[in-house]
């Protein structure tokens, strides 16, 4: 094997996003590495038999609270190893991390959390921004090749979401939140969709209001990223625009080996 290919998707629900042809989609692409956020799905409900029919085998880690968050791995390419979570209870808890590792490269589905519920939760989202930059530099220090993948809840750039002045203030595209991401980029990681790609209007989610996604008036808040190591082997970037399963869509990364 001399590549990986390496897919992410926030499908809001792994049975629903299945129910809306997910399955069918899969069936003729040929990816090595699933990301997947918002499984929602416990152990004993997720079926994993028609994704092992596809070649996957499946590594879950859902919330506590049923019908919640939760994340996913499902790869063709055996692991060496698989982590769940961070060793943090209160965001382990939300299913939020998996990493794999294959060979020297670690690959990991993240969940960030939302904050446009409210203030209280625009915190935990801040804290666990925090946290998050304070495990990966930690991570790199026994695995340096990290890809990123996930669902970060954050417009980095004006490009990235259809309306950035009358958003400048709401939860995804807040000034504390890019400068966050600013510096997650400085710190060494390389946001793969952009290196490829400068064109606006690529967005991965949309609302399910006032025909947003029809419109086209969407954000880009999921992301491959990849430690700076990587960016010579990085071959091509892209987002599934045309694949409708989830009010999300997909966003795949090719890297060579």
């Amino acid at each position: 094997m001399n590549e990986l290919k390496i897919l992410t998707y926030n499908v809001n629900g792994i049975r629903a996003a299945v129910k809306n042809g997910f399955l069918n989609w899969l069936s003729d692409k040929h990816f090595d590495v699933i990301c997947l956020q918002e499984i929602k799905v416990s152990k004993e409900d997720f079926d994993p038999k028609p994704f092992e029919a596809l070649g996957y085998e499946c590594f879950i880690f859902p919330a506590v609270k049923k019908g919640y968050s939760g994340v996913a791995v499902f790869t063709k390419v055996k692991p060496d190893h698989v982590e769940r979570g961070i060793g943090i209870e209160k965001y382990d808890n939300e299913g939020r991390n998996i990493r794999i590792d294959i060979g020297d490269i670690s690959i990991m589905s993240a969940y960030f959390p939302s904050g446009t519920t409210g203030d209280e939760r625009q915190g935990v989202k801040m804290q666990y921004l925090d946290t998050m930059y304070d495990y990966l530099a930690n991570l790199q220090k026994e695995r340096p090749k990290i890809v990123l993948c996930g669902d970060y809840n954050i417009c980095h750039q004006p490009i990235d979401i259809h309306d950035p002045i009358r958003n400048k203030d709401v939860s995804g595209f807040k000034p504390e939140e890019r400068d966050w991401m600013s510096r997650f980029f400085d710190s060494g990681f390389i946001d793969t969709f952009r290196n490829f790609n400068q064109k606006p209007h690529e967005y991965s989610w949309w609302s399910y209001r006032a025909g947003a996604r029809g419109n086209n008036k969407g954000w880009r808040i999921d992301y491959i990223s990849a430690t700076k190591n990587l960016k010579d082997n990085l071959v091509e970037a892209k987002i599934f625009q045309d694949a409708v399963h989830s009010d999300h869509c997909p966003v795949y990364l090719k890297i060579k080996l």
